[in-house]
């Protein structure tokens, strides 16, 4: 019952939150999508609301992300981006990059389909330049033109909101992750959200197409 606009102030608080709780669980690598490449097409106002909770997020919050030794990598195209955004992207990035607690990854302006494209597009330079011989085009080579290849795959994968769709988030990287479904909607994400999360994910066996079985833990 309450406007979009604090529906997205109080999803930024729930970010926070997950933040902190990633770190207290041992979680070493965290996504977020913060703004997909579908989200251009909502209306001006929701898309301008949407970039100043980003650019309010960096201005409060990067200096505690530093001081806590979290690195900030960002995923997703630049190209096109307000010239603003794109500069306080590239400060989140470089002023933690040395940092080595929980990797906070940001997916900005993040689409997974194109992101395999333009992994697609990259290759394809190279085998033309004749750098790359498309013969030897492997799972591995793909994922080498990826946005961030030294990242690891995410073993879970949280949907809030009671929607059961991937909405073109990490399409190559979560061909093997867990998916846990949560009804509740992402501003009353909490701790106890992503221990419950946590938990059925540690309660599963995961054979990654092969018959041994691994616990989720």
């Amino acid at each position: 019952g309450l406007p979009r606009a604090e529906g997205r102030r109080r999803g930024v608080e729930a970010l926070r939150r997950a933040i902190r709780a990633a770190g207290d669980l041992g979680v070493r690598c965290l996504t977020v999508y913060s703004f997909s490449s579908e989200n251009w097409s909502r209306p001006q106002d929701e898309v301008s609301d949407l970039m100043n909770l980003l650019r309010l997020f960096v201005r409060r919050d990067l200096a505690e992300l530093r001081k806590a030794g979290v690195p900030s990598p960002v995923i997703g195209e630049r190209a096109g981006l307000p010239s603003d955004i794109a500069a306080l992207l590239e400060e989140a990035e470089s002023t933690t990059r040395a940092n080595t607690a929980l990797t906070l990854v940001v997916a900005f302006n993040y689409g997974g389909r194109q992101e395999i494209a333009a992994a697609a597009r990259a290759i394809a330079r190279e085998a033309a330049a004749g750098r790359l011989d498309p013969e030897t085009v492997d799972v591995e080579t793909v994922a080498r033109h990826l946005h961030a290849p030294d990242l690891p795959d995410p073993d879970l994968v949280i949907r809030t909101s009671g929607e059961q769709r991937v909405s073109n988030f990490l399409l190559w990287q979560s061909a093997y992750a867990e998916y846990v479904f949560l009804p509740i909607h992402w501003p009353d994400f909490d701790r106890a959200a992503f221990e419950s999360a946590l938990e059925s994910y540690n309660a599963r066996q995961r054979r990654f197409g092969g018959r041994a079985e691994r616990t989720g833990a």
